[in-house]
This record gives C-alpha cells, sequence and structure tokens, in this order.
C-alpha cells in the first residue's frame, strides 16, 4: 500500500451525476486535503450496455464546475479487461469459482419452489439458490458451444474456509474509520452474499472483483463510498485476502434522500447537476443543498475548500 494517502472518486457513466454524487465527491477530496493526500477519479464503466461517452465527460464537467481537482490519471476499467482475467484465473486456480447459466427468473423459481421465502442478500436481493453449483463439464462445454454465456461465482463456503486458513483462525475484518477519527474494526459476513457473482456473463469481471483489483493497483488508503456500500465490504475483504491484496481503511458516509426518506439515485430521476447548473444554480447552492441534509449527520464535514 502507498505510503502517501491516495483516495477516490469512482462514478459509474450509466447516467448524469447528482447531489449524492456532489457529497460523496466532496467527502473523499476533503478527506485527502486533511491527510495531505492525492485524489484520483476512476471511471467504473463495465456496464458497457449503459456506458455513454456523453456521462464521461460529464463527469468531468461537473467535478471542475464542483471546484474539485484530481490526479491527472484516470483509470477506465473497461480498458482493464486483461488486470481482471488474470485476478479471475487465481480464484479459478484455487477451484473456487464455477459458471452459473442461470437467469434472475430461473433464480427466483427456484429459490421460491414450494411457497417458500426466499433467502436475501443485504441488497435485497435472492440468494443465489446453487441450482447450477455441480453441472458437469460437458454440460458446460455444451452450453458454451450452442452460445449461452456464463458467469463465474465464488464457491463462498470453500472461499470463507480458505480466508480463515490464511488468517490463521482470525476473523475476517475490515476498518472503518470514523468522523472523530476512531477506527473502528468490524467483523465482515461475507457468507449473507451466498456465491456472488464474481465475473460478468458480459464482461470479465464484476464491480467486487474490478474495485478491489483497481483499489490496489492504484494505492488506494482510504476508501470513501456512500452507506448503501457498507455491506459490500464483506465481499471486497474476502477477495482481498483471496488475492494477497492490500486492505484499504473504508469511510462509508451517510445518503442524501428525498422527500420520501429514499436514496438519491439516477434510477428514481433524481435531479442531475448538470440541470441544476442550466437551470442557474451556483456551486455554492450545490454545497447548501448537500449540507441542509448531510451535515446533522455527523459525518465529515462538506465545505466549499
Amino acid at each position: 500500500m502507498s505510503e502517501l494517502p491516495v483516495l477516490r472518486f469512482a462514478p459509474s457513466p450509466n447516467g448524469y451525476l447528482h447531489l449524492g454524487h456532489a457529497l460523496s465527491a466532496r467527502v473523499g477530496r476533503q478527506l485527502a486535503q486533511k491527510l495531505r493526500g492525492k485524489f484520483l477519479v476512476r471511471i467504473e464503466d463495465i456496464d458497457q450496455g449503459r456506458t455513454r461517452e456523453a456521462f464521461v465527460s460529464a463527469i468531468f464537467e461537473d467535478l471542475e464546475w464542483l471546484g474539485l481537482t484530481w490526479d491527472p490519471r484516470i483509470l477506465r476499467q473497461s480498458q482493464e479487461t486483461p488486470i481482471y482475467q488474470r485476478a479471475a484465473a487465481h480464484l479459478h486456480k484455487l477451484n473456487l469459482l464455477y459458471p452459473c447459466f442461470a437467469t434472475r427468473s430461473e433464480i427466483a423459481i427456484t429459490a421460491t419452489a414450494g411457497g417458500r421465502d426466499p433467502q436475501r442478500d443485504p441488497d435485497g436481493a435472492i440468494v443465489y439458490p446453487g441450482l447450477h453449483r455441480g453441472m458437469q463439464q460437458q454440460e458446460v462445454e455444451r452450453r458454451i458451444t450452442a452460445g449461452e454465456q456464463p458467469a463465474m461465482r465464488i464457491r463462498m463456503d470453500a472461499a470463507m474456509e480458505l480466508a480463515t486458513k490464511r488468517l490463521g483462525g482470525r476473523p475476517l475484518t475490515f476498518r472503518e474509520l470514523h468522523p472523530n477519527g476512531e477506527i473502528e474494526t468490524i467483523e465482515a459476513q461475507p457468507h449473507r452474499w451466498g456465491d456472488a457473482i464474481i465475473q460478468r456473463k458480459d464482461f470479465p469481471a464484476s464491480y467486487h472483483l474490478a474495485v478491489v483489483v483497481d483499489d490496489a493497483r492504484q494505492g488506494i488508503t482510504h476508501v470513501t463510498r456512500g452507506q448503501d456500500l457498507f455491506a459490500a465490504t464483506d465481499i471486497h475483504r474476502l477477495l482481498q485476502v483471496l488475492l494477497d491484496l492490500p486492505e484499504p481503511i473504508y469511510h462509508h458516509h451517510r445518503l442524501l434522500v428525498d422527500a420520501n426518506g429514499n436514496k438519491l439515485s439516477k434510477s428514481s430521476g433524481a435531479r442531475s447537476l448538470r440541470d441544476l447548473r442550466n437551470t442557474g444554480w451556483t456551486p455554492a447552492q450545490v454545497l447548501e443543498a448537500i449540507n441542509d441534509t448531510h451535515q446533522n449527520s455527523r459525518d465529515f464535514p462538506v465545505s466549499s475548500r
């Protein structure tokens, strides 16, 4: 891990940035300043179906408008596929990955068979019921020859067993930085995610694999991101141990919500920074809007500096 503190803002270019992104970028940039470290911008564009170059350009326009500065070296995940393939190949050698051709509907039907209430992961998705876990290699090859493309899932039980062995029997944990400077050690619970996807059907990495590989390559020492990704740290710490990657310190900031208490998001139609700017908003007004809800969260303060 780099001796110099390194932080990053890593948006996905599948829509325009909104106030929630402005908060996340500000928190990361200001913590980097406080630690006298570097601040990077990474473009997480593994979802090529929704990525648009106009959104990529808009990310930098919005950040410049907000007065943020960052290291000029930009990493784009879509250009790093060989790196992710090598990481996945290492997990394959450990016999920790297996192919899964199942669709979401097939997973739902299997998980709810007999009227059962399906087990759900921290994001609310149905935990994979393992219907293709023991598929014979001959059937795998037949499906691939027929044009089906599998995702690759992790054998969570085997992965946890290996991680525990590597940790000498100690629990898998991560370090969470609180606004008062305290660092809390929290036990990770990867098992609650089940056999999570590590390689997508349409890209050689899932978010989980790409983010831990990139954080290590870029020397990220402090990961700042929204509270909605807190539970995902379970999987990230597991992969860091399995791939022998450094462990950063994490800070999960509070989320901005709408009048109904729902997280601001692109999918819910949150008003974009671009739209706010075009209707006359100033960067100062963006900060004021952020602080109206954020400053009461006891999180790191957000200022105009």
